[in-house]
């Protein structure tokens, strides 16, 4: 911090460099990609192309062929969306197929995910291409440690019976 210090025009009011600039800055938004691919190239994609941008293990369900079960799904996913209003979610879609892979063709669908108990309804969203839908539906409660309850210590065990 020498003789020059602060720096001239440092020490300027910001308030007046805003009434100079009438332009705002917008936000920007990340774009999302899957593996260097757009979502609108994506969605344009042929399987062929998409089944080679997947993990080997997703890659290997696709060559096998997708079965009865899992092109009904999508079949039920695509008839919800054309009969959705503008600007609306789609109709739920339950399904019990927790091993089937999310497509770009479902993002904007909203499923019923059976855990084993109940449907939870995830939509699903582009971050999700490429991963299984139970992966979205946890099938236990997860544990709570350190809660005091029933049998969380000997002085709770014992209650009179008058």
């Amino acid at each position: 911090m020498g003789p020059g210090w602060p720096p001239p025009g440092a020490l300027r009011d910001p308030r007046s460099e805003l009434a100079d600039t009438t332009t705002h800055r917008r936000r920007t938004f990340r774009k999302f990609t899957f593996r260097g691919v757009d979502l609108e190239q994506l969605l344009d994609v042929p399987s062929e192309e998409f089944m080679h941008m997947v993990t080997c293990r997703a890659r290997r369900k696709f060559q096998r062929g997708l079965k009865r079960k899992p092109m009904g799904l999508i079949k039920k996913l695509r008839v919800a969306k054309q009969n959705t209003p503008e600007l609306e979610k789609p109709a739920c879609v339950r399904t019990h197929l927790r091993n089937m892979i999310i497509v770009p063709e479902m993002i904007g669908s909203v499923v019923g995910i059976y855990n084993g108990k109940v449907f939870n309804q995830v939509e699903i969203k582009p971050d999700m291409i490429g991963h299984y839908l139970g992966e979205f539906s946890i099938t236990y409660k997860p544990v709570r440690h350190g809660r005091p309850g029933m049998g969380a210590t000997h002085s709770s065990r014992f209650i009179p019976l008058k």
